[in-house]
């Protein structure tokens, strides 16, 4: 009886911020060494479903590094990085396209095997994202490239209509090639695109934190103000520096709360957005 009046407890938490985000968008990416583990991928789209199944418009990205490093390994192609991009010429363009089809319709087919709707833009119709060329960084890094628009109409008509949209970081430019994307990037510019109230980057790690080996170092709310210093003292660096990044643009414009978070944690998703303490770390301007 102890443990069943616990969980109505939980629900009634809950209820407040169901409310506050009904039919409010919530933009959740996904990607890394999450993408390698079923039972982490299988957690994150149950709180995807549960999100739509409460009225929430939760919209799903996804990246999928280790899975297209798989598959490059086994067809004994280069795999290189410059900057943190992937560099992509056309081989490893077509293993990166196949693999996050691959993985868009994986990710698809769980969320609607819950009982939710969801619809699968793997980046390559250019119906989300148009994309342009990235600059050479110093570099020739091949078909990179960022975002020049996000076309948000098909994504309100899905929205409207209660699907979920699972999206993959391609782009297709004017010219009709296909550009691969940073998917931290390509969730921002959706979620500025369609005004949403949140943003949440699934990671591997709790959070932002002031020392790694420390796990009651956690910075839970961080102000865009403070963001330049923790760079400097290398609290925030390496991989986190463009999910901050990320997560800055999409405050700028218009996005009302961003937030890192580990996704290897069960449930996650749910008790960032539904209950009062939340976890990992909160951006604010």
């Amino acid at each position: 009886m102890k443990a069943a009046i616990e969980k109505a407890d939980i629900l009634i938490e809950a209820l407040p911020y169901i409310r506050k985000f009904q039919h409010k968008v919530i933009v959740v990416k996904c990607g890394g060494r999450q993408m390698l583990n079923e039972d982490i991928i299988n957690n994150i789209v149950h709180d995807i479903a549960f999100m739509n199944c409460v009225g929430l418009n939760p919209v799903l990205v996804h990246g999928g590094g280790p899975s297209i490093n798989d598959q490059l390994r086994k067809s004994g192609q280069k795999i290189e990085f410059h900057q943190g991009q992937r560099v992509t010429d056309e081989r490893t363009l077509g293993v990166v396209v196949k693999e996050l089809g691959r993985l868009n319709k994986e990710m698809v087919g769980k969320i609607g095997q819950l009982g939710a709707k969801a619809r699968g833009l793997d980046g390559t119709t250019g119906k989300v994202i148009l994309a342009q060329k990235l600059g050479r960084q110093g570099k020739n890094i091949g078909f990179v490239g960022k975002i020049a628009a996000i076309k948000k109409g098909f994504l309100k008509e899905l929205l409207a209509n209660n699907f979920v949209p699972v999206i993959s970081p391609l782009g297709k430019g004017r010219d009709g090639q296909i550009y691969n994307i940073n998917a931290d990037m390509a969730a921002a510019g959706i979620a500025a695109k369609l005004g949403a109230w949140k943003l949440v980057l699934l990671t591997d790690v709790q959070g932002i934190m002031y020392d790694q080996s420390d796990d009651n170092s956690l910075i839970s709310t961080l102000k865009v103000s403070e963001v330049s210093g923790l760079i400097k003292r290398k609290v925030i660096q390496e991989g986190m520096i463009p999910k901050v990044n990320a997560c800055i643009a999409a405050l700028k414009k218009g996005v009302k709360k961003t937030h890192i978070i580990n996704g290897s944690i069960p449930r996650s998703l749910l008790l960032e957005i539904f209950t009062d303490e939340g976890i990992g770390t909160q951006i604010i301007k």
